[in-house]
Parts: C-alpha cells; structure tokens; sequence
C-alpha cells in the first residue's frame, strides 16, 4: 500500500496520482495532515501504528510499502477548544505527526522526510550546493542589517533588488504564496530600519526574458516556460500568463540532476531564469512545490512518473 500524506484541499494532482495507482491495481491510503488530529484515531507503539480516518478507514504500518509526502499542511485546531490549550494542542499533535511519519524512515519515500525537511527549511544551502554543481546562482544575502542591504545594493544590484522571507507567513491550500517578491529601488533604501523585525533575503534583479518552472522527477525533466518578463512575481499579477513547454539545455539539467542528488531528493519544483544576458540562474528548488498547472495546462504525467517511480522502488507488484 503506498501512504499519500497530503491536505484536504488537495485535489487535481492527487486524484491523478489515485488514478494511476489504481489502473495498476495497487491499494492507497490518503492522510489529510492537517486533519491528523482529534478527527483520526491514531495509535503509535515502539515499532508501528494504526490510523483509522474521519471517514473510518483504517490503515496499519505494516501494510504500508512506499510513501509520497506530497503536501504536509499545518494541523487544524477544533473551534471548540479553549484558545488556552491551542498552543498545547498544537504541538501535541505535531510531536505526534512526527513520531508517526519517523516509523516509516525505513520505506522508500518521495522525498525522504528528513531530507526534504532540511533542503526545504534552508534556501542558502539550496544555493550553495546550487552552486557547488555548476549553476549559476544570483548574489544573495540573508540578514537583518540596514547597512549591510545598503552595501550590498550598492556593489551587486545596479539600482534594483528584490526582496523576498525564507518563509512565508500565508499560503492558499493549494500552496500558492500570499507574499510576493518585492522589488527595491534606491529610494526604498531609506525605509529598511524595520527589518531587525523581520529578516530577508535580498538579490539583485535580474533583467529576464521569461521564467521556467521546472519539475524534476528522478532525472526527468518537466519544464513550463512562463511569458512573464516585466513583474517580479507572476503570482500575484493581474496579466494573463500562459506557459509553453521547454527543452532546458543538457547542461543544465545535467547540473539540476547532480544538485538534486547531491541533496537527496526524487523530486521537486525548481524555479529558474532565463536572463536576458543568456546565463539560465537557479533561484530555488521547493521539493513539495506545485505543478498541476504544467500537468493540466501542458499534458507533463508528473502525477503518474511520480507514482511509478514510487512503485519502482517498493516490492509492490502489479
């Protein structure tokens, strides 16, 4: 059986996944994590558990042969509970999420927990070990420092910058981040006192012909190009994008390749630009990002090659 851990929101990427596993005949089990709370039954002992859903499925450790951590989302708190105990509760159950998701570290997963939970949670090694495997990454700093984004505008940035959290503060239930990207120019300089407050990461802007949107799936490439060449987040623009399907260069998806071994991972969304001075830069890589868009809207199986590399790497037989 393979575990899909994901939200329940989630629908468009999953039900592809769902159907792909159940042409091949093989059992699934969906966990709503943000419903992994006092709406299932969970039971952990040293060496296994049980899980019966708010629909009363039940689901036992042993029968579970593969893992897809697809979208792990934040536990959802009963509105009858005491604002008092939220904080308990809360972390309860997360400690109880993790010790549940730690008893499977022994299976294969998309992506290996703790990996992904390090490579998501720190974007300067994503672009440090961008860079160890040949590409092209832009300057970066992450600080608190007026005067050091003063500086580091001055000598990187040519009169424009963006700014953007590590994390984010907001997002949809299909992932999408609330927060854009923010461009800086010379005269926002002067209004930086605040960020004691709150830390950012700060590049220089990059002058582009359009962005790409890369899914990778163990050494398969599936990339969108975006026509966005003028807004700084195409997110939260009013225009009307489309994408394009896109052969990358075979260096770069030879170094795509190497970078993604080198942290771990099987798959993941991959944010790059194609600069106007020809160079191809990395930006970041979100292993739990979203691309049912380019599956939807440019017909990419992601939903399917993810499941069969699954399949692959589990003894499930058809």
């Amino acid at each position: 059986m393979i575990l899909c851990i994901t939200h329940s929101q989630d629908f468009y990427t999953i039900d592809r996944f769902f159907q792909h596993l159940s042409s091949k005949n093989i059992p699934y089990f969906r966990l709503n994590s943000d419903q992994l709370n006092h709406l299932q039954k969970i039971s952990i002992n040293v060496d296994s558990f049980e899980i019966t859903d708010e629909n009363g499925k039940s689901v036992h450790s042993d029968d579970i042969t593969g893992v897809w951590n697809r979208k792990a989302w934040r536990i959802s708190v009963p509105e009858e509970l005491d604002q008092e105990y939220e904080k308990i509760f809360l972390n309860e159950y997360t400690h109880l999420r993790y010790n549940l998701f730690t008893q499977l570290q022994h299976l294969p997963w998309i992506n290996p927990y703790e990996n992904e939970k390090k490579i998501d949670g720190n974007k300067m090694l994503q672009l440090n070990i961008a860079q160890r495997n040949h590409l092209t990454i832009p300057p970066t700093v992450f600080t608190n420092d007026e005067e050091k984004v003063k500086a580091f505008f001055e000598q990187h940035c040519s009169g424009k910058a963006i700014a953007k959290l590590h994390g984010v503060t907001r997002k949809t239930m299909n992932g999408e981040n609330l927060i854009s990207t923010m461009v800086i120019e010379q005269e926002t300089l002067e209004s930086l006192s605040d960020i004691i407050y709150c830390p950012m990461i700060f590049q220089p802007y990059i002058d582009k012909e359009y962005e790409l949107r890369i899914m990778y799936v163990d050494g398969e490439f599936y990339t969108g190009k975006i026509n966005n060449s003028e807004n700084a987040d195409w997110r939260v623009s009013h225009q009307d994008y489309f994408w394009t399907a896109y052969e990358l260069p075979a260096d770069i998806k030879n170094n795509l390749t190497s970078m993604m071994k080198e942290m771990g991972l099987y798959t993941g969304a991959i944010d790059m630009i194609r600069g106007k001075d020809g160079k191809y830069y990395f930006l970041e890589v979100n292993p739990q990002g979203e691309w049912g868009m380019l599956q939807k809207e440019l017909g990419f199986p992601i939903a399917e090659r993810i499941a069969d590399n699954l399949i692959k790497r589990t003894n499930i037989h058809e």
